[in-house]
């Protein structure tokens, strides 16, 4: 497989290549100091600070699993891969990427019962409650995009062996099949909405049910509060979803500009998800 990285942008990509590494670094060090200081600091043990945690865990894979190939094509020209290498990067980003969906579920969900049944949050939301959560996301996104990755391994004839990406994408790699992929299309469409539009449902339905809660809070101040910490996270959330489906329904169905793609596509997994800690100060 050859990964030729923005197309249309090749002359500017040793440019591009800088402010991409700033960004990746950014993101290995804020979560590098994530995981060693909750679990370090007692007052940090808490539900919404565990799943940070994890939620850094996954965004460390998914800097590991892109960053090195893309600047190896920025900086280098080392455009090539081989096709298993290929699979098993696309199983990481696109099972991380499951992850963590699950994580923001499951922080969608703490922020419900923090709110509308406060008394209870430390008895439902127990260590091993999370765990369990925990488990069942990564067991969830490992089969599911695990099978995703057999089908594509299935596949013998390519009529190109070029993707126009800078990382390997499950319908990046498809369109280049010159036989029939309907399972694969179709099992695509399946996992996405398995794991993403499953959860964008319940965490809408979590945060419409916050919202009415904090309408009926007695007092101002804690409206207030509750309010504002509520509306940064349906804003980062909005986010994280809209782009993760706009990623995914322009390769199918859309007709934008590749290096646009590659681009947002690009912020959605590096870039967004730095925001959710900040929503949460």
């Amino acid at each position: 497989m050859t990964l030729i990285g923005i197309p249309g942008l090749e002359h500017m990509q040793f440019r591009i290549g800088f402010p991409f590494l700033g960004v990746c670094l950014v993101a290995l060090m804020g979560n590098i100091f994530s995981l060693i200081i909750i679990p370090t600091e007692r007052s940090l043990h808490q539900p919404m600070y565990i799943l940070l945690a994890v939620l850094a865990a996954t965004d460390l894979g998914l800097c590991v699993a892109i960053a090195p190939k893309t600047l190896a094509i920025f900086w280098f020209g080392s455009s090539s891969m081989a096709f298993d290498a290929c699979l098993t990067q696309l199983f990481f980003i696109h099972a991380l990427q499951g992850m963590e969906s699950g994580v923001l579920l499951a922080m969608a969900f703490d922020c419900y019962v923090a709110v509308c049944n406060p008394l209870r949050h430390t008895s439902i939301l127990t260590p091993l409650f999370l765990v369990r959560i925990i488990v069942i996301v990564a067991i969830r996104a490992t089969v599911l995009v695990g099978i995703l990755s057999i089908l594509l391994k299935q596949l013998q004839l390519f009529q190109s062996v070029v993707i126009v990406h800078s990382y390997c994408e499950h319908m990046a790699v498809v369109k280049l099949a010159a036989e029939d992929v309907h399972i694969n299309q179709s099992y695509g469409l399946f996992v996405a909405f398995a794991i993403l539009g499953f959860d964008m449902i319940f965490v809408f339905m979590s945060y419409v049910l916050i919202v009415q809660a904090v309408f009926h809070l007695p007092q101002k101040e804690a409206r207030l509060k509750a309010f504002n910490t509520c509306t940064a996270h349906i804003v980062v959330f909005l986010e994280f979803y809209i782009l993760a489906f706009f990623s995914f329904f322009s390769h199918r169905f859309g007709h934008v500009s590749p290096y646009a793609h590659i681009l947002l596509s690009t912020i959605y997994l590096l870039c967004l998800l730095h925001l959710i800690p900040l929503s949460m100060v």
